[in-house]
């Protein structure tokens, strides 16, 4: 019997010596921790339209509306319109029908008297003018301190105007700018 404990041993123990000596199993890798959360500003409020033109016209592009501290920036970027200053309006209703004459008379929530849009008294809706080049390429950017995405002042829904005329900023009721070339509804960005 000892020679079988002998054999055994002689077998068992350097398997066990073996395996022990053996590199330890390393242990698994923590998980890695999740990103954190990059706390961003959330986005501004902005609205768009989509100008088209009026039957008889070319003007297209668009105006982009953006909150900002101050008021409202709006950005238009247009093509096909004719050389020379237009009166730039926001009306009253979102409808572009009747070759923009759906859209009624200028946005004016307070009753004011037209005027240019640096000026007081003015209608929410009075933009002044947009000129375009030789080439029809137009283009308009300002902070407009009067209108807004809520309250009385909002000018969602609202039709933006392309005039024929330039605005003279003092005609009333509407600054004497003509017939509407192009016409676009005011539509929230999100």
């Amino acid at each position: 019997m000892s020679r079988l404990f002998a054999r055994l041993a002689a077998i068992v123990l350097p398997v066990l010596l073996l395996t022990g000596c053996g590199d330890p199993e390393p242990e698994p890798a923590p998980a890695p921790e999740p990103p954190a959360e990059t706390a961003t500003a959330p986005a501004s409020p902005s609205a768009a339209t989509s100008i088209q033109p009026t039957e008889g016209n070319t003007a297209t592009g668009t105006v982009r509306f953006i909150a900002e501290e101050n008021g409202i920036r709006v950005e238009a970027s247009l093509t096909g319109v004719p050389e020379g200053r237009h009166g730039f309006h926001i009306h009253e209703n979102g409808d572009c029908g009747e070759n923009g004459q759906a859209a009624g008379g200028h946005f004016n929530p307070s009753g004011m008297n037209h005027g240019g849009p640096d000026g007081i008294p003015r209608h929410v809706g009075d933009f002044g003018n947009i000129t375009a080049d030789a080439e029809g390429n137009a283009t308009y950017n300002r902070v407009d301190a009067l209108a807004s995405f809520d309250g009385e002042n909002n000018i969602l829904g609202k039709a933006v105007i392309i005039h024929a005329d330039p605005d003279d900023l003092t005609s009333q009721p509407t600054g004497a700018a003509g017939a509407r070339i192009a016409c676009g509804i005011i539509v929230a960005d999100n």
